[in-house]
């Protein structure tokens, strides 16, 4: 079964209650979201709040997928650029599937979905992410199209002695 997608849902209280669970457990399940496990929704309740915020102010978009139970599976988030030389790409961020869902072709699903979505977008050319390296989601990424771009050695520390570079990968959407 595949997922469903949704740009720009309502966000009431139940959807923002299943993003947090969403981020939650992909961050325990070691996924490269912003935070290292252990981490507790109270610790992430303020970076998705920001995300909330910036939707309500027009900066950010959300695409949600569901599950065949209607559960949200995957996410996504667009910020656009405010910088009058960068308006024409989108950067995508928090690219979340669930960790019970991992290894069904909903990654690929989610990035189509997300590439669809940023199409619609009048003026937007390419799609902008970065990704923690050592993980092998440069070569997710890559079988999704996109490229790398960039590299910056050691811009990431997990933890005292564990640096990752910060990948950056683009895909044109032309």
């Amino acid at each position: 079964m595949s997922l469903t997608f949704t740009l720009d849902p309502a966000v009431d209280r139940s959807l923002r209650d299943e993003i947090l669970d969403l981020w939650t457990d992909v961050s325990n399940a070691g996924g490269s979201v912003g935070f290292v496990p252990p981490v507790t929704r109270e610790a992430i309740r303020p970076e998705l709040v920001k995300h909330l915020v910036a939707m309500v102010e027009g900066r950010t978009r959300l695409l949600v997928g569901r599950d065949g139970d209607g559960r949200v599976a995957a996410t996504a988030f667009f910020t656009f650029n405010t910088h009058r030389l960068m308006t024409h790409w989108v950067w995508l961020y928090t690219v979340m599937v669930h960790p019970r869902h991992q290894g069904k072709g909903y990654g690929r699903d989610l990035m189509a979905a997300a590439a669809d979505a940023a199409r619609g977008f009048e003026g937007i050319e390419a799609i902008r992410l970065t990704c923690r390296g050592g993980l092998g989601l440069e070569r997710f990424y890559g079988c999704c199209g996109y490229k790398e771009v960039g590299r910056i050695p050691d811009a990431i520390r997990v933890a005292p002695g564990d640096d990752r570079d910060d990948v950056i990968m683009l895909l044109p959407l032309g």
